[in-house]
């Protein structure tokens, strides 16, 4: 069936409130005790339709309140009083599973009956068996693991009534197409199901054909006030010279919250010792490290404990901080793509970020297909003969 489409922007620019929907009081005072009072775009779109029962495939811009726009009919559809698992979410990345179980389990603060449990690879198994034991009405996880636990018989899915895919194309793209098949295919045909996708490709497409019905398709159309605004920066830095360049950089500016990128887990670990060595508070995130580290790292950066992590481009998939000042390209990446994953960490929520690229000479035949693949303006950065950092003008691929 042909979705029915529901695209642009808002013709009336005033912000909607939450409390102009028919919510429960529960969840009214679990979104004020949240901080929330307006509805960001996805969440007026989609809240409404999927209260009604509906399915959705939805387009949105990460860092759009996604995770609202689907938790918030959770609460209101499942059953606190029933114990069986309800409602499913599946995403890509370990990291994206602890957060949405995070802001779910808010949203559930004044339901104290309904719990939530995750389900994820990189953390014992018998702890999620545990969980799921003691009754928990949602299930967030990664396609993998909940395998697992579905071949053990560890889960009962025979009562889901709500299927929600999180960053969909994403958890295609890593090869997950066969899983989340082989889960919606044990889910009782009476169910509904919702994706969010930062953009619908054709597995997604594919997926909504197959097991979507009177589907409602969203598009969250980015405004110009949304959009991105990353002034991007490259500096020609090779050696024991580009770690200097860097720590002058860190120290010129008052960064909060900063990314670095590397492409082995020994740079990272390498890099973040140089840096706390030279007084800065840095940490960094590799494939090395057990679950339980790399929660206790990102919990310790968001709160700001840490303001500077260094991380390889598969550690940081699905990490979702708003407040990043700067992203460092420490090392040029492997992958056009991975360049976009990397600046796109910061300028979200309507903030302004910069991002710098170090680079040598010799690297510059694989930096120019970035470029031009990016489709991005990045002014070229000098040292001038005061010592001081200036532009020198735009980089021409």
């Amino acid at each position: 069936m042909q979705p029915e489409a529901c695209t642009g922007q808002r013709e009336n620019q005033n912000m909607a409130q939450y409390s102009d929907l028919l919510l429960s009081e529960e969840t009214l005072k679990a979104v004020e005790r949240m901080g929330f009072t307006e509805l960001t775009e996805i969440q007026e779109k989609a809240i409404p339709v999927m209260l009604e029962g509906r399915e959705i495939i939805a387009k949105a811009p990460t860092g759009t309140g996604k995770t609202c726009a689907f938790g918030v009919p959770i609460m209101e559809k499942i059953d606190p009083s029933v114990s069986a698992v309800q409602a499913v979410v599946l995403c890509p990345t370990r990291e994206l599973c602890t957060q949405i179980v995070d802001e779910l389990r808010e949203l559930a603060h004044f339901r104290p009956q309904v719990r939530v449990a995750a389900v994820y690879g990189g953390q014992q198994i018998d702890r999620q068996i545990n969980a799921l034991k003691r009754g928990a009405q949602i299930v967030v996880a990664t396609p993998g693991r909940m395998l697992d636990h579905m071949h053990r018989r560890t889960i009962n899915l025979s009562k889901v009534s709500i299927a929600v895919l999180d960053e969909a194309d994403e958890m295609l793209d890593m090869g997950f197409y066969k899983d989340v098949c082989k889960i919606l295919d044990r889910l009782p045909k009476e169910r509904q199901m919702v994706m969010f996708s930062a953009t619908i490709s054709r597995e997604v497409m594919d997926i909504g054909w197959l097991y979507q019905r009177d589907t409602v398709e969203l598009t969250v159309e980015p405004v110009k006030e949304s959009q991105p605004k990353i002034h991007q920066y490259m500096l020609e830095s090779v050696g024991r010279q580009k770690l200097a360049d860097l720590c002058y950089i860190l120290e010129a500016n008052d960064f909060h919250k900063v990314m670095i990128f590397c492409n082995t887990k020994y740079s990272t670990a390498s890099l973040s010792n140089l840096l706390r060595e030279r007084g800065f508070n840095a940490d960094c995130l590799n494939g090395d490290m057990r679950q339980s580290e790399r929660n206790q790292i990102m919990a310790r950066f968001r709160s700001g404990e840490i303001s500077i992590l260094v991380a390889t481009d598969v550690a940081a998939r699905g990490i979702d901080v708003l407040d990043v000042d700067a992203v460092f390209n420490y090392e040029i990446p492997l992958e056009n793509e991975y360049y976009l994953h990397r600046i796109g960490r910061t300028g979200r929520a309507k903030k302004e970020g910069v991002s710098y690229i170090f680079y040598g000479r010799d690297e510059l035949p694989r930096l120019r297909p970035i470029i031009r693949y990016t489709r991005s303006r990045v002014m070229e950065l000098e040292f001038n003969e005061s010592g001081e950092l200036v532009e020198k003008g735009l980089f021409q691929p």
